[in-house]
Parts: C-alpha cells; sequence; structure tokens
C-alpha cells in the first residue's frame, strides 16, 4: 500500500515501478556516500536526466532525509546548491557479539557514533541471557543522550555463521544454544524496527572498509584473531557474504592432521592451533613445566592464563610468549598466503584481541603472506593493523543497516516508515514532551 509523500513529488511505495525505485537509490547514495553534492554531479555520476534528478531530490527533501545547505563554488555560472545527507535523521541501535564481550552503540544514519558501551561476558550463556543484557545496553546507552532521533534499525553481529535471509545463526561452533534462534524476530518484536543480523567478521570488514584503513581499496580481507579466527571479504567493491552466509569461515580450514580437536569437531582447524584459545592453552602448559617465568607467575597470580596474557608476555620479551605468538602468526600467514594467491587481495587488514602482541604478530604474518604467496599476488598487497579496534564491529554494524535501509529493495518501506514517524512527532509535540522511545 502507497504511504503519502509529503513532498511535492510523487509517491514512493514498496510496490512502486523499478526505474522510479532505481533512480531514487543512485540518487541517494551518490549524496549520503559523499559522491556528489549537487544536482550536476549527480547527472553526471549517474546518467540521469537533470528533470529526474530534481523530482528524485525534491521527494528525499520532502522526507526529511536530504537538505540543501548553500551554494558551492561556481565553475562560470551561478554556483550550484549543496546537497546534504541528514545523518541526523534517524538513529540505529548496533551490537557486536563476541565470545566474551558485549559492545553496543547509538549511531546516526551515517554511521558515526554517538554513545558506545561494552562489559564482559560469554556468548556460550546462551541467546536469551545475551540478548537480555543487550537490550539493558541498548537501553543505557540510549539514555546517556539528551536527544536522539527516531530508531530506524538495528544491526547486530555474532561470532558464528549466520544465514543473512534470516538473522539466524547456524550451527555455531563456539555459540551453544544458538543455533536457529531467531534473533531478528525477537529485536523487531521488542523494538518496532528494522532488524539485520550478520557475522561479526563482515560487520568488522564493512566499518573498516567505509571508514578505516580500507578506504578507497576495492579487494579486501579483514583477518580476526580472537577466541576464534574468521575473515571478512570486500570483493570488487562489495561484501562478499557467498551464496548462504558462509563465506570467510577460515578458522575452520585444516591445517595439520595432528589430532587437534577443534571446537567445530572436526581435527586440525587454524582456529585449534592459533586462535585466543589455542595461545591461552599452549601458555597454561608453558607455564606449568617452567618454560616461562612470565607465564608462571601470571598463573599463579591469576588462576589462569588467556591469550592477552601471553600477548603481554611477548611485549616484555618473554621467550616462550614470543615463541607462541610467532608460531600463531606463521600458522596464520600460511593461511592467508593461500588467500592471497587465490583472491589476489590489495590489502588485508589484521585485527582482534590477540593482535595486542603488537608488531611481533603483525610483522611475523606479513613476513609469511609476502614469501609463500605469488610474486604478482603481492606486488601491491599491504598488511595492515585494523585502525578501528574495538570499534569496527560496531561501525560496520551501523554502516551495515545504513546500506540496507537504503537499498533499492529497502528504500519505498525506509522512506513511508520515516514519513509517519515524522508526523507522529509532530502531533507528539503538539500533545506535549514525549516518553522515552527505549526504556
Amino acid at each position: 500500500m502507497a504511504k503519502p509523500d509529503p513532498s511535492p513529488g510523487r509517491i514512493i511505495s514498496a510496490q512502486d515501478e523499478p526505474d522510479v525505485l532505481d533512480a531514487t537509490a543512485l540518487v541517494l547514495d551518490a549524496i549520503r556516500l559523499g559522491r556528489c553534492s549537487s544536482r550536476g554531479q549527480i547527472v553526471e555520476r549517474t546518467g540521469l536526466s537533470r528533470a529526474v534528478v530534481a523530482q528524485r531530490i525534491a521527494e528525499l527533501v520532502g522526507y526529511g532525509i536530504v537538505e540543501e545547505s548553500g551554494l558551492g563554488q561556481s565553475t562560470g555560472g551561478r554556483p550550484p546548491r549543496q546537497l546534504r545527507f541528514r545523518a541526523e535523521a534517524g538513529h540505529v541501535l548496533t551490537a557486536d557479539l563476541g565470545a566474551t564481550s558485549i559492545d553496543v552503540a547509538v549511531a546516526d544514519l551515517a554511521g558515526t557514533v554517538l554513545a558506545h558501551a561494552a562489559e564482559e561476558a560469554d556468548i556460550a550463556a546462551g541467546p536469551e541471557r545475551i540478548l537480555t543484557d543487550v537490550e539493558r545496553l541498548f537501553g543505557e546507552v540510549s539514555r546517556s543522550l539528551s536527544d536522539v532521533a527516531p530508531l530506524r534499525g538495528i544491526g547486530i553481529g555474532v561470532p558464528g555463521p549466520v544465514e543473512f535471509s534470516t538473522g539466524r545463526p547456524v550451527s555455531p561452533p563456539i555459540m551453544p544454544g544458538w543455533h536457529d534462534y531467531p534473533i531478528r524476530a525477537r529485536l523487531e518484536r521488542r523494538y518496532d524496527a528494522p532488524v539485520w543480523v550478520d557475522n561479526d567478521v563482515n560487520i568488522m570488514v564493512l566499518g573498516e572498509w567505509r571508514f578505516g584503513v580500507a578506504r578507497g581499496h576495492r579487494n579486501v580481507v579483514w583477518i580476526k584473531v580472537g577466541t576464534g579466527i574468521g575473515a571478512g571479504l570486500i570483493s570488487d567493491g562489495a561484501l562478499h557474504r557467498g551464496a548462504n552466509g558462509a563465506a570467510g569461515d577460515v578458522g575452520h580450514i585444516q591445517v595439520v592432521d595432528e589430532s587437534i580437536v577443534c571446537r567445530c569437531g572436526n581435527l586440525g582447524c587454524l582456529e585449534a592451533l592459533s586462535g585466543g584459545a589455542a595461545l591461552a592453552r599452549d601458555g597454561e602448559a608453558a607455564a606449568r613445566d617452567g618454560r616461562s617465568r612470565w607465564l608462571n607467575e601470571a598463573l599463579q597470580r591469576e588462576g589462569s592464563i588467556n591469550a592477552a596474557t601471553v600477548s603481554l608476555g611477548a611485549t616484555h620479551g618473554d621467550l616462550a610468549c614470543v615463541e607462541l605468538i610467532q608460531g600463531s602468526g606463521r600458522q596464520i600467514g600460511r593461511m592467508l598466503a593461500s588467500v592471497v594467491n587465490f583472491f589476489n587481495p590489495s590489502l588485508i587488514v589484521v585485527g582482534g584481541g590477540v593482535t595486542g602482541a603488537g608488531n611481533l604478530f603483525l610483522a611475523t604474518i606479513r613476513e609469511t603472506v609476502y614469501r609463500r604467496s605469488l610474486p604478482l599476488a603481492t606486488r601491491e598487497l599491504q598488511v595492515l593493523p585494523s585502525v578501528l579496534g574495538p570499534m569496527a564491529g560496531v561501525v560496520g554494524a551501523a554502516t551495515m543497516v545504513a546500506d540496507e535501509l537504503f537499498s533499492r529493495d529497502q528504500l519505498g518501506a525506509t522512506l513511508a516508515r520515516m514519513s509517519f514517524a515524522t508526523a507522529g512527532e509532530e502531533a507528539r509535540r503538539l500533545e506535549g514532551p514525549a516518553e522515552p522511545a527505549i526504556s
């Protein structure tokens, strides 16, 4: 059903003719992604006629998602009117769930984080416990802001395979109790807003690609080395999820035949040898058999060893810790060399908790990749650390939500919801102060 359009242009709906929605999506993306700032630039970039561009902009201005923001630089004629995407026209809630942590944020429609909170958590506690904590944190970060625009969508990243079309985890090895759990349906009922769920590394690579060190690259591998190991892929300028959303699950590539059992149930997986849990296991063994005074003292003091302890020991020069970090880096580098020979990226970004070991870990990966990859594949290859760090997930989730909201398939419904939300806000303003949107 078509929704009333507050602009002087025509009505846009989810069932509208394809050429109108396609044109509107093209114009909006040109503005919101910073590619164009005037009507003339949009005409030149998109190939749409001046009349069509003018109509689409009038509609977007009417919906409150685009505004004119003054005059630009003249190129000989009348100065062009500048166009600006109104990122403040709504907000999104995002959550990045790790094996041992929860990060949540409120962001605007451009992906700028307005408020952020994080706390330790065990993903194995199950979906009811973890998502209840996420909802509590959503409330806390929202209340920390004095003025929050209407909620437009929610983005969630989880540390396991996700069927993107349904928003359900599928047999995630480190997430017992999460298989087929309806994350999207639960949160849509709770917040009355569209929800997207993806693998955590996919949202991380989106964040780094849009706002971090991967900007300008069209073929990127983002490797996360934390409790587990996973990769996010940008292929020819687009996120590559694969046929069912399982692309990038490199942690479960078999790298040795020896009988080290991975949490997925298979033997010899990269994650079982080189991930954060493996470093903790091997570090504790080094502490108990006397190979590391540093780790032995940490074990006596803390009662256990984790990957962060091993990483810190490596930065302090403990030989056993250095050997463990280098061993992990070499195994991961060998795997990445195969990916480089197959995929030929221009950039590998390394992130995750194990990167706390500093340049030693990164340098080992870099040296192994360059040594074991084909010369042509590494001619322009860079291997760099993430610049977004632990914020990559929540920033990337905001990027995912915005891209989905304003995609050609969702745009009609998004603008319709924005139109009715705007009308509701005006009615509440006339009636008096509104109740908080999130409690």
